[in-house]
């Protein structure tokens, strides 16, 4: 029976690896947004500082790992079989769930994730016991450490309302005193800020970070917290007149405390997070260290595991921090999830990651009306001075050169978190990093008026997915973990194995499908709004985008009549599904006119017009298309009779006419040569002849054999359709021919 042990330690140990890879890309958006969201330094710097404080953070965590063995659960009540199970559950969930979410792009809560999977696999278990003893008298409580799952739960929860609170009020202040041209004021304010700023950070590193560190002796332990006021001051006198001279020598103070809190930060996440990933495999190695003192008997009560005398060994800590650093550096969804936060905390406008809902939109009104309120209390002249601190500062660069947002609101993001999380630290909760480092930079961004009437709806949406994503994280952690506890107890070594190759196959099923959708991403040409300022640009962009949407309503349309021929209903959705992929582009597309138009130098207005009547034809193509793929599926979907034969037969020659001229187009805009327009234009009319003399096989099929009326409909509809894509297709290539004639006139 020992040999199944080891074998389920070498699993966690699997599984802590996995899990430090899945959480680091999800928590990698806590310290290094604030950092490439300003682009205060280069990414290279920032991954380097990051790295350093993740690398020394985990050497500093052994004080956390007490959560994992008796934080949530009483070991005491369970034997060492028990905790096993507990643990193993534990790790598949939170690997599992962290890779769900880093899928999808979107941040969550690791600590969140780690607790809620101990507290369902415990309570699960402890229910299992009650009930498989007829002589027992504990009740549920019995089994959970109350006070410290209520209080992490309720510092969780309290650090939400608290981080964005204070965030908001914290910018709404640094704003006024820099406003956002803060670069004529640091020199009289730039000091005390950086004093201030920089003193918190230090605090916390000194006090939080350090603190819990294996290298610190009782003694200094004592003498720091005796002196806690002297040493802060000390540091606020010193940082204060070291920034006042960086300042006189024309360094950016804020990028300094931006370089330090991104190190402290980073510092933070491994001392706090490192338990979430490894503190479980942790406690189950030591579990089975007094499992082996104890004489190898499995049955054994696991009340040792409270013990503060246990601590984890330095070598399982470097290695996680070794992994963590990797981690950081290769992963590729750790930047769709920072991209996440920053597009919801940007300054600037464009295109939004989130659709508006009625919450979102009920919100933004009551903020917009308690606004109204509040202003008929201000003097007038108030009013305007407050409104003049947040005039932003018009962009000169390319919008692609940007920062998201200025360096004062990453210097407030980074120390206000830090603060926060150092209280949290200190009363050795594990906080979620997440919520409160996310949580600070939506309220400096409320606080700095990123949220205006064109975004806001679309922010409040987005942060209410994520909030909304943190209690799924939690519902779904604590019913998985005890719904694999539970397994793991009837199936014993069987249900361990299947339960093994279920998370293999996950696992590599969704690298599979997020390196597909990768791929996908690089393939696709966006348009770079940003970057367009020419007519030679406009023109280029715009084949780049008609060509793309070429060939997938080509791909499509072929897609759609050889199913709509086999009646294959799945294979119908999924054109579905890449239809709404192909509208949403245009509706991108659609969304972004405005800054191309805005961008455009003054000799080429004429393009503007141009740019607009491409988009109006792209979207009758869209429009045509999606008329074709929603009625098949609708037809097949509501089993009505199969078209006939010669219908099929009829729709594939269409079909395979319209691929010969949409392959033509899609290599003509590709490569930008319109010297073929004219011949490709021949084909219109032979295309259209021939969709017309299958309209009237059809008139003359109903007068004598067809019997369908459903059937007709749809394929008049279908002919009508692709009769109607051909014509908007070719009053798109007339217009490219018409355009490119007044561009050469004018050379």
């Amino acid at each position: 029976m020992e040999q199944i042990y080891l074998v389920m330690l070498v699993a966690l140990a699997l599984l802590a690896s996995i899990d430090l890879m899945v959480g680091v890309a999800n928590d990698a958006v806590n310290f290094l947004n604030s950092g490439i969201g300003s682009k205060a330094v280069s990414f290279k710097t920032l991954m380097i500082v990051a790295s350093i404080g993740i690398a020394l953070g985990a050497l500093f965590s052994s004080g956390m790992m007490e959560i994992a063995r008796s934080g949530i659960f009483v070991p005491g009540m369970f034997t060492f079989n028990d905790v096993m199970i507990i643990f193993l559950a534990v790790m598949i969930t939170d690997v599992l769930l962290l890779d769900i979410f880093n899928s999808l792009g979107l941040p969550t809560s690791t600590t969140v994730s780690v607790v809620f999977s101990l507290l369902g696999g415990a309570v699960c278990l402890g229910v299992y016991k009650m009930i498989s003893n007829d002589n027992n008298t504990n009740t549920i409580l019995d089994f959970i450490n109350q006070e410290k799952a209520t209080e992490i739960v309720s510092s969780i929860l309290i650090s939400v309302a608290l981080s964005f609170t204070i965030g908001a009020l914290i910018q709404y202040l640094s704003r006024i005193i820099f406003s956002f041209h803060y670069e004529r004021r640091v020199k009289y304010f730039g000091a005390i800020f950086g004093g201030i700023g920089i003193t918190a950070i230090t605090y916390f590193i000194l006090f939080k970070g350090l603190k819990s560190s294996s290298f610190m002796t009782a003694d200094l332990k004592e003498l720091m917290k005796s002196n806690q006021m002297l040493i802060i001051a000390v540091c606020f006198v010193f940082w204060t007149l070291l920034s006042q001279v960086l300042i006189s020598l024309k360094v950016n103070i804020f990028r300094i405390i931006i370089i330090i809190g991104t190190f402290a930060l980073a510092l933070a996440f491994a001392g706090n997070d490192l338990v979430n990933f490894i503190g479980v495999p942790i406690a189950a190695l030591q579990s089975y260290d007094i499992y082996i003192a104890g004489g190898s008997d499995s049955t054994m009560l696991m009340g040792a595991l409270a013990s503060s005398e246990l601590k984890a060994n330095f070598w399982l800590l470097l290695i996680g921090g070794g992994i963590m650093v990797y981690t950081l550096w290769t992963s590729k969804k750790a930047k769709e999830v920072i991209a996440t936060g920053v597009d919801l905390s940007r300054q600037s406008e464009g295109t939004e990651r989130f659709d508006a809902n009625n919450l979102s939109r009920v919100i933004v009104r009551g903020v917009m009306y308690i606004g109204q309120v509040l202003n008929c209390f201000l003097p007038k002249s108030l009013e305007v001075k407050i409104d003049k601190q947040f005039t932003k500062v018009v962009p000169t660069s390319k919008k692609s050169e940007q920062p998201a947002f200025d360096m004062v609101r990453a210097s407030v993001n980074l120390m206000v978190a830090s603060i926060l999380i150092a209280i949290g630290t200190s009363l050795k909760l594990p906080l979620s990093t997440t919520y409160v480092t996310f949580m600070v930079a939506m309220g400096t961004s409320f606080a700095d008026r990123a949220w205006d009437r064109e975004s806001a709806v679309y922010r409040v949406a987005g942060v209410i997915n994520v909030i909304g994503g943190w209690f799924v994280t939690a519902f779904v952690a604590f019913l998985m973990a005890g719904t694999i506890a539970v397994l793991l107890t009837f199936g014993k070594v069987f249900a361990f194995f299947a339960l093994m190759v279920t998370v293999g196959i996950l696992l590599y099923r969704s690298a599979r499908k997020h390196m597909k959708k990768t791929k996908e991403k690089e393939e696709e040409i966006k348009l770079k709004k940003e970057d367009i300022f020419s007519i030679k640009e406009v023109i280029s962009e715009s084949s780049s985008q008609v060509g793309k949407v070429i060939r997938k309503t080509n791909a499509l349309y072929t897609d759609v009549i050889n199913n709509l021929g086999l009646q294959d209903l799945a294979k119908l959705k999924e054109n579905k599904k890449k239809l709404k992929k192909l509208e949403k582009d245009i509706d991108d597309l659609k969304s972004n006119v405005y800054y191309v138009i805005k961008n455009l130098d003054e000799t080429s207005l004429e393009a503007s017009k141009f740019y607009v009547l491409i988009l109006g034809y792209l979207q009758d193509m869209v429009q045509s298309i999606g008329y074709i793929t929603v009625n098949s599926h609708s037809h097949i979907n509501n089993n009505h009779k199969q078209l006939k034969f010669n219908q099929i037969r009829d729709l594939k020659s269409v079909d395979n006419k319209l691929k010969h001229l949409f392959d033509r187009l899609t290599v003509t805009f590709q490569k930008e040569d319109f010297s073929q327009i004219d011949e490709i234009l021949k084909e219109k009319a032979n295309l259209l002849e021939s969709i017309s003399e299958l309209i009237q096989k059809q008139i003359i099929r109903i007068r004598t054999t067809e019997n369908s009326p459903k059937n007709s409909k749809l394929y008049f509809g279908l002919l009508l359709e692709t009769n109607d894509l051909v014509k908007a297709t070719m009053n798109l290539l007339e217009l490219f021919k018409e355009f490119n004639k007044q561009v050469e006139n004018k050379k």
